[in-house]
């Protein structure tokens, strides 16, 4: 490694320093700054009804119905959450709310201080209705009036009237009154914190606002699980749920949690752990006593929003229908033999599990992508509708530039998005049952679904279907809650092809060593790696821009804007905030005359959450910002240009995944340090395809991050739930 692409070989010399900025915020922000997908994002229901919708708004349309068609799928499923065990205490008392609740009877635990408030509507139990054909129409903005009273009940209270729109989009069309009964409804708006919402409840109630009140003990539990679910977590264990709840200072946690539960507005999960096996606690007692022992099996106790449950639930359905199930008859078994015989490796392993099993996992580098391709590819040449579907655009051009496809196959029959695939912009569509009309689908960066979009996928493939899922493991996990990718792994439900293809060059080695914890020097001839330590933020900002319009492009022959710069947070000294504003001014200066930006801005833009597309600015009108993205024009209404455009020379990790640049220049300034860990290392230095630029001023922060910090944990129940399903996963 190098210190500068143009000077001699030496060790990295960096500085150490204190973490600031990288942390999850109030606002439920990322780790690293703010949110996961780089953009702040958008409230539900935001907005007017295009003439034409985008593709986001066909993909959140395609959802909804989605989630609704899961809902009433799970309402058949009646009755009290199975326990499985003996409890007492606590976990006791949550079973008996859930079951009064769900009975319609007064909750009978001696832990509810007050009388039971009205039960939750039974849901009705229609038969399973056909997958939607086509996405619906997206839902028109609140009326005008609505927004209006809203407005005027915010600006009362002293809260910002530009809260209105998504006051009334998320509490629909009774708003106003809802929050005038309840202001700490406010806190089902994305961005609005806690001590925002007391103020308004301040405002609106005087001297009745206290501290116990009922409603804002409910309201902070939502909302912390709302925050853990942006950190990850499908639930939350009841300990470090009451824990948050008294930071928050709720005076009664246990209470809270409780009144929540009887409301319906959270879940609660027992679930039984395992006491057998790897890591697993054996239940110590006499002999004899084993069916006795059996029925006191250990549990843990979670709660969670419904909308996660029912996502992880449904997706767990899905996946043990795709195991369970013998794939269709496309092509003979001689026929899948013969093509795996015909690639050597992985490749030819990969066929021939995806030959005979409806779920296949596979895992590999960048290098490894070739082989889920080649199977592709051989499904085709047998007659089978195989599709590959990746997660933006940019990697779908990035994969047919590496099996060396024309220019015009950048829509390739083959291959799609996922966000495409699901709103019916791309792919195959639906056939007359509303599942995708396909026999085949391979989900390459894997380690990205969510569960909410795994669920969508899963419940949309047809029976017999195969599904492959590759990525590298090594990778920061999805934006949205779950781990799906590594929940699977470690339930070896299903057959796993592991790719033994190496990541070629000095950076293929250096992303292999940081994976198994290590960080040595490489040796880069070619100045395929460079180290350039800094002292502080501000050389490290200098330093930056030097490297990107200057030293890069000359030395390294990489022009300008095919490097990419990746910095751990938006803010501090030097977030994305600060290195966009110095590299806008290096390489594209103006006054932002549209909303911050000028044509010919390189962005970063969400068009949903956890989704983030890079492009560029071509101009603004009434309309709102026109940009440029994988070559495809996208109209951002000006209401959402803060929530969902930022600049894009700088981006961080989470931003990054799942795309590779000629050149990466990774920012580690000290105030970084505390948000590194491995998986953000492996992430940002292996999204650098021919040169990786490290400007160093963590000091030993870095090595330290790379064998000592792993991922961090989440909470999840899907291999709980696969367990269920599948009596040999585990």
């Amino acid at each position: 490694m190098t210190t500068d692409p143009e000077t001699r070989e030496t060790s990295p010399q960096p500085e150490d320093g204190t973490g600031e900025d990288t942390g999850r915020t109030e606002a439920g922000t990322a780790p690293g700054g703010e949110d996961q997908d780089g953009a702040a994002a958008a409230p539900a229901g935001e907005g007017a009804a295009a003439p034409e919708r985008t593709e986001a708004e066909a993909e959140l349309a395609a959802q909804r119905i989605e989630r609704e068609r899961i809902e009433r799928r799970k309402a058949e499923k009646q009755g009290p959450v199975e326990a499985g065990t003996k409890l007492s205490g606590k976990a006791a008392d949550l079973l008996a709310a859930v079951r009064a609740v769900e009975s319609g009877e007064k909750p009978v635990s001696s832990a509810f201080r007050e009388p039971a408030p009205a039960p939750r509507r039974a849901a009705p139990e229609p038969e399973r209705p056909a997958r939607p054909v086509t996405p619906p129409q997206s839902p028109t903005a609140p009326g005008t009036e609505l927004v209006a009273a809203v407005r005027a009940l915010l600006t009362g209270a002293g809260a910002p009237d530009t809260l209105a729109p998504q006051v009334a989009s998320v509490l629909g069309e009774t708003a106003d009154a809802r929050l005038q009964a309840d202001p700490w409804q406010l806190l089902r708006v994305a961005g609005v914190r806690p001590e925002q919402a007391d103020g308004f409840a301040r405002a609106l109630l005087g001297a009745e606002c206290r501290p116990d009140d009922d409603r804002r003990a409910r309201a902070m539990t939502v909302w912390l699980l709302e925050q853990a679910a942006l950190a990850g977590h499908t639930a939350l264990e009841i300990p470090a749920l009451e824990t948050a709840l008294t930071q928050r200072s709720v005076p009664d946690p246990d209470a809270a949690v409780q009144s929540s539960v009887a409301e319906g507005e959270v879940l609660v999960f027992q679930d039984a752990l395992e006491t057998t096996g790897p890591g697993a606690a054996p239940v110590e007692g006499p002999a004899g006593e084993g069916e006795d022992e059996a029925e006191e099996r250990p549990v843990r106790v979670l709660i969670g929003l419904e909308r996660y449950a029912l996502a992880e639930e449904s997706l767990a359905d899905g996946l043990a229908r795709l195991i369970n199930s013998v794939p269709k008859e496309n092509g003979s078994a001689d026929a899948w033999e013969r093509a795996a015989r015909s690639v050597s490796g992985a490749a030819g392993e990969l066929i021939r599990a995806a030959a005979g099993h409806g779920l296949v996992l596979h895992t590999g580098g960048e290098a490894s992508r070739i082989e889920p391709a080649t199977l592709l590819y051989a499904a085709r040449d047998l007659g089978v509708r195989a599709w590959a579907a990746t997660h933006s655009p940019a990697a779908r051009d990035a994969l047919r530039d590496r099996l060396d496809l024309p220019d015009t196959a950048t829509a390739h029959p083959a291959f799609t998005t996922v966000a495409g695939l699901l709103s019916g912009a791309e792919g195959p569509g639906r056939d007359a049952d509303g599942a995708l009309d396909l026999d085949l689908l391979i989900v390459l960066d894997a380690p990205q679904l969510d569960v909410e979009s795994a669920a969508l996928l899963t419940e949309s493939l047809p029976d017999g279907a195969r599904l492959v899922l590759s990525g590298d493991p090594g990778v920061l996990w999805s934006a949205g809650p779950g781990r799906v990718f590594a929940d699977l792994l470690t339930a070896r439900a299903c057959p796993q092809i592991a790719s033994r293809t190496p990541d070629p060059g000095p950076i293929g080695e250096l992303v292999s060593s940081v994976g198994i914890g290590e960080l040595p020097q490489v040796d880069a001839p070619g100045k395929e790696v460079v180290i350039v330590p800094v002292r502080d933020a501000r050389e490290a900002v200098h330093r930056t821009v030097q490297l990107v319009v200057d030293s890069v492009p000359r030395a390294i022959g990489i022009p300008s804007q095919e490097t990419q710069v990746i910095t751990p947070g938006h803010g501090g000294a030097a977030g994305t905030r600060v290195l966009n504003a110095a590299l806008k001014e290096r390489l594209n200066p103006g006054p932002g005359r549209f909303g911050g930006f000028d044509a010919g801005d390189r962005i970063a833009y969400s068009p949903a959450p956890g989704r983030t597309v890079q492009g560029h600015v071509v101009t603004a009108d009434a309309e709102g910002l026109h940009l440029e993205c994988s070559g495809e024009p996208v109209v951002v209404p000006k209401e959402r240009v803060d929530q969902a455009v930022r600049h894009g020379w700088a981006i961080t990790a989470h931003q990054a995944v799942g795309q590779r640049w000629p050149a990466v220049v990774v920012v580690l300034p000290g105030d970084a340090a505390q948000a590194l860990s491995r998986p953000w290392v492996y992430t940002a230095f292996g999204r650098a395809d021919r040169h990786l630029s490290v400007v160093h001023g963590v000091e030993q922060a870095l090595p330290r991050a790379v064998a000592e910090t792993p991922a961090k944990p989440r909470t999840t129940r899907l291999p709980l739930l696969l367990r269920g399903q599948l009596p040999t996963a585990g």
